[in-house]
């Protein structure tokens, strides 16, 4: 019976990591600055080790800027970027990831949606 139950422990944790995660993909929205607009796309997959993310700040030219912690406590999204000390803390709510960004001692709202393919 205890080599059955630990079997079930087993499939039961690798069906977890196999499942999709809510958040995995590509999201975008427009940060208002307070001097101008930036576009925001944040790149979300999922690994044997969890999420990871990359983001792009077309507007800026930039792309692939590594998220160094991103976790996500449905419905409650949270990362962070240390190159240049920003993150994001929001949630998943009717299919978007509304929240504030944080960088540099201010905060923003911004709001995420499903980019379209």
């Amino acid at each position: 019976m205890i080599q059955k139950l630990g079997w079930l422990v087993l499939l039961a944790g690798a069906l977890a990591l196999a499942a999709p995660v809510a958040v995995v993909g590509d999201w975008q929205g427009v940060l208002d600055t307070g001097q101008g607009t930036l576009r925001i796309v944040v790149h979300i997959a999922q690994s044997a080790e969890g999420l990871t993310a990359t983001m792009d700040s077309p507007d800026q030219g930039v792309t692939g800027i590594a998220i160094d912690t991103i976790t996500f406590n449905d419905p409650e999204l949270h990362f962070e970027i240390a190159k240049i000390a920003g993150g994001f803390q929001g949630k998943l709510e009717n299919g978007q990831l509304a929240g504030q960004w944080k960088q540099g001692g201010g905060s923003a709202p911004l709001t995420l949606k499903r980019a379209g393919k």
